[in-house]
């Protein structure tokens, strides 16, 4: 059961990111920071929080598909770019690697907040 509700979920985000193209870029950004920065490494993140913030704004300004247009995406997103913000500050401040990491922790809880709220939608 537990192996089908992966499966599920792994194909539900495949089609999220298939639709909305802009999901797709975040998700790469945020792969690609967030998973070094688990085994310690933050030179991704400090190297990239900028194009974290720009990505995490492009989702509200790249077409939305109508499916994920509703008032509980449109609203993970603005505290999603709020965080990616916050975070990019950090970054530029040159807060502890302790702060950092949990604050793109944060943005990566958001953005699977936004995956799974769209994964709750009727396709």
């Amino acid at each position: 059961m537990f192996l089908f509700f992966i499966a599920a979920n792994s194909i539900s985000a495949q089609t999220t990111f298939e639709k909305w193209p802009a999901i797709k870029n975040f998700h790469e950004v945020i792969s690609q920071t967030f998973h070094p920065s688990e085994e310690g490494n933050l030179k991704p993140i400090q190297e990239r929080s900028g194009e974290m913030v720009t990505t995490a704004n492009a989702l509200s300004t790249e077409t939305i598909p109508e499916e994920f247009k509703n008032e509980k995406i449109l609203a993970s997103i603005e505290k999603l770019k709020e965080k990616a913000t916050s975070l990019d500050k950090l970054v530029k401040e040159k807060a502890s690697d302790a702060e950092i990491t949990k604050s793109l922790a944060a943005v990566h809880d958001e953005f699977h907040n936004i995956v799974g709220l769209c994964s709750e939608t009727k396709h």
